[in-house]
Order: structure tokens, then sequence, then C-alpha cells
């Protein structure tokens, strides 16, 4: 199961920073507008303790670790929806993606041009919300203008349902409150899937803040944006530190962290986050051929998770061995998890849990 998370911001914010930090990757980071066009993607690892302790056990041949795709997404500037700057190309590059990381510039700087002028996490944030809604908007009033006079003359229930959530969700937007923050149905939620709304998407916010301002207590910025955002997770973190300790190998980083006084990257924590925000957990197979980390939505059962391996697992599902990280770690071999009954066979409907190390059986 593939995750993409959307890297959003005004222009000059630290966007590009933060990617070429998150994948190692060389892409244009320039002091001007626009820098980014066509978005940039990246895959990077999950990183997972678990993952090298298991390794470390079984000492495979290949170890594959789950993966997490990031999208650099171009600048938005006031009046995107409406084509200003680079217009909506990019607002139909966040409709791809599953969660988006909006980049708030909470630090003061001469040097780097501010595209409204001076630095303001709030007003920043309102920008690319209010663009975000209007283009929800616009999809919604398309779709009203389709359907809604054949919907009450035919009396189609569907039809009746999917405008009665199309305007709950227009009321919403129309108040500034994104739809991520309605309380819709089941029903409700399937009416409006297929149309991708922007302001639906999980959202994180990154507060990019001064190598100074790392050690220390919130600036006014942050404090500013957080308040602002409440309902939403803010995540501190400086891009340009980041991107100075995604080129140290592990010790050196460790060194740097330490001589920082922090404990962990903000990238570990970003990458944590959005995968708790999105629902997602982790589980493995192992094997002296392979050890390998795998992606499950959160509720999904053994038969759906056999199927991302392949389908073929999920088609001929007959029964799923599970054995819990925890219970291996303590036991110390698969061996001994047996000879004290903690291996499990577990039918189709198992809903798996975060950690399970799973050895499928399946009809061929």
């Amino acid at each position: 199961m593939s995750l993409k998370a959307g890297i959003v911001g005004l222009p000059n914010v630290g966007k590009s920073t933060l990617f070429n930090a998150i994948t190692k990757q060389n892409i244009l980071a320039a002091n001007y507008p626009f820098a980014t066009i066509d978005p940039n993607v990246g895959v990077v690892n999950v990183p997972d303790q678990r993952i090298n302790i298991l390794n470390e056990m079984y000492l495979p041949e290949r170890l594959i670790m789950a993966s997490y795709e990031f999208t650099d997404i171009a600048g938005l500037v006031k009046g995107a929806s409406t084509g200003e700057g680079l217009g909506n190309k990019f607002l139909s590059h966040i409709r791809e993606v599953d969660a988006i990381v909006e980049v708030v510039r909470c630090f003061d700087d001469s040097n780097i041009i501010h595209v409204e002028g001076a630095c303001d996490p709030v007003r920043d944030v309102d920008i690319i919300n209010l663009e975000l809604t209007i283009s929800d908007l616009e999809i919604i009033d398309n779709r009203l203008e389709k359907i809604e006079k054949k919907a009450m003359t035919t009396k189609d229930s569907d039809s009746l349902v999917e405008v009665a959530t199309l305007k709950k969700a227009k009321v919403a937007l129309e108040k500034a409150i994104p739809l991520r923050e309605i309380d819709f149905t089941d029903e409700e939620k399937l009416k409006i899937k297929s149309f991708q709304f922007l302001t639906l998407k999980p959202i994180i916010y990154i507060a990019n803040i001064s190598e100074e301002d790392l050690i220390k207590d919130d600036n006014n910025y942050v404090i500013a944006l957080k308040k602002y955002v409440k309902k939403s997770k803010v995540i501190k973190m400086c891009a340009k530190v980041e991107s100075e300790l995604s080129e140290l190998s592990i010790e050196e980083k460790e060194e740097m962290l330490e001589m920082l006084g922090i404990t962990s990257s903000g990238l570990d924590e970003l990458i944590s986050a959005t995968y708790d925000l999105l629902g997602l957990k982790t589980y493995f197979t192992v094997g002296t051929d392979e050890v390998r980390a795998w992606t499950f939505k959160d509720g999904m059962n053994a038969k759906e998770c056999a199927g991302i391996i392949h389908t073929d697992f999920e088609k001929g599902f007959i029964k799923a061995e599970v054995i819990s990280y925890a219970d291996l770690i303590n036991c110390g071999s698969e061996l001994k998890v047996k000879e004290v009954g903690k291996l499990r066979i577990e039918g189709k409907d198992y809903l798996m849990q975060d950690g399970d190390i799973c050895h499928f059986r399946f009809n061929r």
C-alpha cells in the first residue's frame, strides 16, 4: 500500500529545502517564487527500529522497508484558484495526494524574500486555505448545477443524498470550515469520495523555524500558528538543519542531534505523524531470504492484508500464521514462540495489528 503526501506552502517558505532533506535529492531550491514548477516526487523509507532488529535476527538476503512517497508541489499564491501564479495546475497536483504537509515560515530573515512582504504564519495559512476552499466550492457548484434539478424531479434517492451532502459541504466551506472538520456519515463520505476535495484531505503543518529557535520554547510565530490551527498537528523543525542532517551518516547524525540538544529528527516525527494521521500500521514478513515491512490501513483484516502482497494471496486465502513482534522479541526465536504456544492461527476476518509477523497460507 503506497502513501503519498504533498508538500505545499507559499513560495520561499522552505518546501524544496525540506524535500531535499526528505529524499536527499538535489532539486532546485532557489530564492524566488516558482522555483518548483513540475512536482518533484521522492520515495523514502519509513524509519522503524523493529525492522532493523528483525534484520539482525534473520540476516536475510534482502531487507525491504515500508516506503513513503513525498511530492513537492509548487508554491501557491493568492489567487491560484483563479489562475494567479501557476494556477490550477498545482491544485490538481494536490488533489492526487493522500495527505497534505503544509510548510509555514516561522522565522524572520531579510535575505529570504517573502512573497507577501513579511512573515505572518496565520495570514499564510489563510491564503492557502482560501485557495483550496474556492477550488472545492467550484467543483460543488458545477456538480449541483448538473444534478440538483434532475434529482428533485425524479426523486432518485441516491441523487437526493448526493445533493444534500454537497449542500452540507458548501455551507461549511462558505463559513471557511474545511471539510475535514465536518462530521459526515458513512453514506455521505461515499457520495463525496470521488470528488477528491482538497479541504477534506488530512493535514499536518510544519512550522519552519531558524536553527537558533530549535532549542528554545516556541517563538511567537509558532505560538500563533498552533493557536490558529488547533485541530491539526504542528511539527516544529528547521528545514535547513534537516537538510544538513540528511547528508550525514547515522553516527554523525546522532552526534549532531546531541550537539543541537534535540532527541530526534523532525523528519522522523513527520513520517510517524503522517502515518498516524492516515491510520496506517505495519506488519512484517520474515525469513532468511527476505525481511519486509508492509503498510496497511487500521481495520483491515488478514485476507485484505494478504492481498497487499499479491492478489492471489487474497483470492486463495486459507489462514494466517501470526506472531506478535513483542512475543518474538521476548522469546528470542520463532521456535521458542511455538514452544510456549504464542503462535496463532487466524482466519480471514482477523483484524491485523501493528507489529504482527505473518505467514499467509493460500490456494494457488
